[in-house]
């Protein structure tokens, strides 16, 4: 039986009930203009670059071996931390431990790019303990997703640093083939600028609302950016395009999830919504898909929502910088992201 993060978060289940319509709760007010705020942008990665792997949340597996291939194969002189293969529970290690080579990654003045091995859950459990002070005096590359997005919020919250939405070390070659090894090292190592466009066989494509919007794409899965409500890690979304995403979530649970966001006004003033892929949302007949749900809480807000893009749990994982400015335009179908190093 697979648990999901959210067993392990503990969060309790809804009870039956009717589903809300569309603007019958609490909504933001409508978006003021917020320029885009200037991430902290790290220098490209180039070959011969010292770059380290670590865990700071579930173990990783055989598959690791993989991923330090293929940044092998970008030219990079690939390190693992000194914990990277404890186990402890369901955690790669002790808090202690894992925290210890997460800093020590930071810390270090020769290392130029930090990749997580693996999501799952216990990134919440160390980040307190984080040293800021080594990003803010020396920023390089971060790569991770899901459960790293707190580790993404922190980063943005507190030193304005870039980071990358994007595959976990434990690579998994049926998800991501030859297009999204090449948008891992072009997100990386150029400064060219992003563009996604919707893969209309993704579940999520079904929520659109028209229009264009510019802002600072920050958010991450939507599992984590709800439980970073009153912590230091949610991002700031004022006049920010919100990129979220899930996996193994019931349509209600993104219901409840993004209820709780807006109604603790942590989406009054965003600029525009950009969605990646529901993985493995159930479908039950006749009651609402994780489409239909996500739609009824975001479709009255008054921005623009472009759903589809190939970010996320799903297959063909591309990479994204979150921090950087992008525009979405739903009538030309795309999302342009500016990059996310220098």
């Amino acid at each position: 039986m697979t648990i999901s993060r959210r067993s392990l978060l503990g969060a309790a289940a809804l009870g039956s009930g009717s589903i809300l319509a569309a603007g019958s709760s609490a909504q933001a007010a409508p978006p003021q203009p917020v320029l885009p705020r200037a991430g902290v942008k790290a220098p490209r990665l180039v070959p011969g670059d010292r770059v380290r792997v670590v865990a700071t949340a579930g173990i990783p597996d055989t598959r690791l071996a993989r991923g330090i291939q293929i940044l092998q194969s970008f030219g990079l002189v690939v390190e693992t931390g000194a914990h990277l293969y404890d186990k402890y529970g369901y955690l790669a290690g002790t808090d202690e431990a894992r925290l210890a080579d997460l800093n020590a990654a930071f810390t270090d003045p020769g290392i130029k790019g930090v990749f997580a091995a693996r999501g799952g859950y216990g990134t919440q459990r160390i980040i307190d303990g984080f040293d800021l002070r080594a990003v803010r005096r020396n920023p390089r590359v971060f790569v991770g997703f899901s459960d790293l997005t707190v580790l993404s919020g922190r980063l943005w919250q507190a030193a304005r640093q870039v980071s990358f939405y994007g595959p976990m070390i434990n690579w998994t070659d049926s998800r991501t083939g030859p297009v999204e090894i090449e948008s891992l090292r072009a997100a990386i190592m150029t400064t060219d600028p992003i563009v996604l466009t919707p893969d209309p066989a993704e579940p999520s494509s079904l929520v659109t609302v028209a229009g264009t919007a510019t802002g600072t794409l920050l958010g991450g899965n939507l599992t984590m950016l709800q439980t970073s409500i009153g912590t230091p890690d949610l991002p700031d979304l004022r006049g920010a395009i919100l990129l979220f995403e899930d996996t193994d979530e019931s349509p209600y649970s993104y219901d409840r999830m993004l209820t709780h966001l807006l109604r603790a006004g942590a989406l009054r003033h965003i600029a525009g919504i950009a969605i990646g892929q529901f993985t493995n949302a159930p479908v039950t007949a006749g009651q609402w898909t994780a489409a239909q749900a996500v739609l009824d809480r975001v479709g009255a807000l008054g921005v623009p929502v472009l759903g589809g893009l190939r970010i996320g749990h799903g297959n063909g994982q591309l990479t994204v910088p979150l921090g950087t400015t992008a525009t979405i335009d739903v009538a030309a179908a795309t999302l342009t992201v500016q990059a996310g190093v220098r």
